[in-house]
């Protein structure tokens, strides 16, 4: 985290950035202003993504893929999400498209070109691994803040650190989660996930943050699961905001016929 912490004071003085201020009126507009700074850059988004998945006896799988993301309306937007899949083969033409609603439960879906079959993932599948990472399907696209409660247990000279409980504990696996918030730019570098016994069992890191047409930009982050001792890295680049995406994109019938002109550039 330290090695993070510099990056990003780094970055932000050479830049001349100008973030949100380093204090926050509650802990809820702190945890609104880091969920804007993951999910809600610009107007719209797309990357390259590369997945390296390391097993528990270190054996390594990729997974290369593009990720598309448009905010819908103004206020507390709603987002869409397209996900396609290139390699390796037995992922090829796969495609996992998310409806992020506010108030609602996210609508997903996932198209299996082997079966030429779309699927539903249903709300009590969105905490299972994606495509056989250590990511779940939720990390992809985001948490609703308002699932949880929060409480503001620790203020350093550097982070905010927020632990949030889950309002419905009985549609979750955990029963807790403690997100280290950086003060400058929001950006939550760790967040640390308890099971029913308030054991640590999954932690996220951001382990490279650069600025992207203004934006700090998580360009490399990490799973690990720290009961397999397994692990997954994900690798952005080509990352641009304010592409300019239609919305009709982001519909079942680009699940089977892929936007190329948007994932291919």
């Amino acid at each position: 985290m330290r090695k993070l912490l510099t990056a990003l004071s780094v970055s932000t003085l050479a830049l001349g950035l100008s973030f949100a201020p380093a204090w926050a009126a509650d802990v809820n507009d702190i945890v609104a202003k880091a969920n804007n700074a993951a999910y809600y850059k610009g107007e719209d988004g797309r990357a390259r993504v590369k997945m390296e998945i390391t097993d528990a006896q270190g054996r390594k799988r990729t997974r290369d893929f593009v990720i598309l993301r448009k905010d819908i309306g103004s206020g507390d937007k709603e987002q869409k999400f397209y996900v396609y899949f290139n390699r390796p083969a037995d992922v090829n033409k796969t495609a996992f498209m998310v409806w992020k609603h506010v108030g609602a439960d996210d609508d997903r879906w996932l198209y299996l070109p082997a079966l030429d079959l779309v699927k539903r993932i249903a709300a009590s599948d969105e905490r299972t691994s994606f495509v056989g990472s250590h990511f779940f399907y939720e990390d992809v696209s985001g948490r609703n803040p308002d699932e949880d409660k929060h409480e503001l247990v620790e203020t350093t000279d550097n982070y905010y650190v927020v632990k949030s409980v889950p309002k419905k504990p009985n549609l979750v696996e955990f029963s807790s989660y403690k997100s280290y918030i950086h003060k400058q730019s929001f950006i939550p570098v760790k967040i640390e996930f308890y099971d029913k016994n308030g054991t640590k069992y999954r932690e996220a890191t951001a382990e490279k943050v650069e600025t992207i047409q203004g934006y700090p930009t998580v360009t490399m982050g990490k799973m690990k699961d720290l009961r397999s001792g397994g692990e997954t890295v994900l690798t952005y680049s080509d990352v641009k905001y304010d592409v300019g995406l239609p919305e009709d994109i982001f519909t079942e019938r680009y699940l089977r016929q892929p936007p190329n002109q948007y994932i291919k550039r």
